[in-house]
């Protein structure tokens, strides 16, 4: 196997590790980035710290050194015979950057050249560092090969970069815009922040509060790209999602956890929650109210697209992983998770597998909400303690909750609750999803509207629940072995109203 990949928030950080490999004689060393520009120009300040020589190698053109070709009788363009150079030519401490190699690695002569020259490299305090945004690595070099995961720019590189320009420009900016600038240009990489930046200041913008809307359609563009990962701008307030009420005060005594206030008390930054249960229960509704609750970003990634659809599925994991952590404090949507483990092939599995490894030691304030309906295909190391806060299971509502389902989605649609008998209609939609409800409200309102759009009332409501066949009605024998699955492995995300109800008679 590969050496665990080790993601680091800041260049410096890349730069001490790099120093500390070829210390302890690992010679090869591969960073998983986009950033060539960025890599290089940090290694350029790593060798002239370290009295080192830096040469970069393209397929394009060889082997150079500054922006001076290497002059040879034979062509280093052909990346065995640029190895062959270093070998015979180059005895002194150096990094050489290879920023096209991945494409070549299955080539056997080049991974074996590699291999023959591991020792020559690590005696002289020299490294070979690929770049490449995806790791291909053949199994015969694993052993010699050391992963880095470069993150994307942190609030830090992204600050110096601004000041930089706004320095240049004779642009000032008070703390406040500042901060929402370097905020808003987290999640892209140092190139797509000095085009954002060039952009604004090309279209006679001067970094003012109007332009951080460009820069944030910029933001949504990115990450539009890498597919399975989306943007949601749309969160909904918790007070529009009925029931759940232990799951919420959990979410609520957590509304604050990211603070600064929070790590001075002590507490940890919380890690995740799992959402498992029915369908058209609220999960993803709730997945996405947990953003609000903490008041940070939301980016949702579909998990069934990466491992059944994705060819290059774990280049779309590191990748929004990487974009994850750049925008932290985050909440991380995975949805319907389980679809994942339907992938057997060897590739899904170490995808999955990484994933999951991130989820148990991530350190960033990546907060990770996943949902799932099939939850009895899940595998035991999914549950395991350390990778979520907590496991709740959300069943279908009860009377109580119905009761404010029904409230919620006719006071959405502007209908006055106190005009309509809902505890009968709560009482007779047992086995209603909180989805099935609202369409209940929605096709009366279709009746009364084809009836001369005349008002709602009651009878609309219990005529449509009267002809409607709930699914878990259908489907009963399924729900009885999943909440028997669920019992002894999660938490309920409905309060007990029974017990509720028991102790209110009682101190009454």
């Amino acid at each position: 196997m590969v050496q665990k990949l080790l993601t680091y928030g800041a260049m410096n950080d890349v730069l001490e590790k790099i120093s500390e490999y070829i210390r302890a004689r690992y010679p090869l060393i591969y960073l998983l980035t986009h950033e060539e520009d960025r890599v290089e120009r940090s290694l350029q300040g790593l060798c002239a710290k370290e009295s080192m020589r830096l040469l970069r190698w393209r397929s394009t053109n060889g082997l150079y050194e500054d922006a001076t070709p290497i002059k040879n009788e034979a062509s280093t363009e052909d990346p065995i015979r640029a190895l062959e150079y270093i070998q015979n030519h180059v005895e002194e401490p150096a990094i050489f950057l290879f920023e096209d190699l991945h494409a070549h690695l299955d080539n056997s002569q080049l991974w074996r050249a590699l291999r023959d020259q591991v020792e020559n490299l690590g005696k002289r305090k020299q490294a070979i560092v690929i770049v490449a945004p995806s790791l291909n690595i053949p199994a015969e070099l694993e052993k010699d090969i050391m992963v880095l995961d470069v993150a994307l720019p942190n609030r830090k590189e992204v600050g110096r970069l601004l000041d930089i320009l706004t320095k240049s420009q004779k642009i000032e900016m008070d703390d406040s815009l500042r901060e929402a600038f370097v905020r808003t240009s987290l999640g892209l990489c140092e190139r797509e922040i000095k085009r954002a930046y060039a952009h604004i200041l090309a279209s006679g913008g001067s970094f003012e509060e109007k332009d951080l809307a460009r820069l944030a359609q910029v933001k949504k563009q990115v990450i539009r790209k890498t597919r399975f990962l989306e943007f949601q701008e749309e969160i909904p307030n918790i007070q529009t999602v009925g029931g759940l009420g232990n799951l919420k005060g959990w979410l609520d005594r957590r509304g604050d956890a990211f603070s600064d206030a929070a790590r001075a008390f002590g507490l940890p930054e919380p890690k995740g929650l799992f959402l498992l249960g029915v369908q058209g229960c609220g999960k993803s509704m709730m997945a996405k109210a947990v953003a609000g609750i903490f008041g940070i970003p939301l980016l949702r990634l579909d998990a069934a697209e990466v491992f059944q659809a994705s060819a290059r599925q774990e280049e779309s994991i590191q990748e929004a992983i990487r974009i994850a952590e750049s925008i932290s404090p985050v909440v991380l949507w995975i949805d319907e998770l389980e679809k994942a483990f339907l992938a057997g092939d060897q590739g899904g599995s170490r995808t999955l597998g990484h994933l999951l490894t991130w989820m148990q030691e991530k350190n960033k304030p990546v907060f990770v909400v996943a949902t799932a309906n099939e939850v009895r295909k899940l595998p035991p190391e999914l549950l395991r303690k350390g990778r979520f806060d907590e496991i709740f299971f959300v069943d279908l509502p009860n009377v109580h909750e119905r009761l404010e389902i029904l409230q919620i989605h006719l006071a959405t649609r502007k209908r006055s609750t106190e005009n309509f008998d809902l505890l009968q209609c709560a009482e007779e939609t047992e086995k209603y999803s909180g989805a099935e409800l609202e369409q209940v409200v929605v096709e009366a309102l279709f009746d009364a509207y084809a009836d001369g759009a005349r008002e709602l009332t009651d009878r609309d409501l219990l005529r449509v629940i009267r002809e409607t066949v709930p699914l878990a009605v259908t489907m009963d024998d399924q729900l009885k072995e999943l909440r028997e699955w669920a019992r002894p492995r999660t938490r309920p995300a409905t309060l007990d109203r029974r017990r509720i109800d028991f102790f209110e008679d009682f101190a009454g």
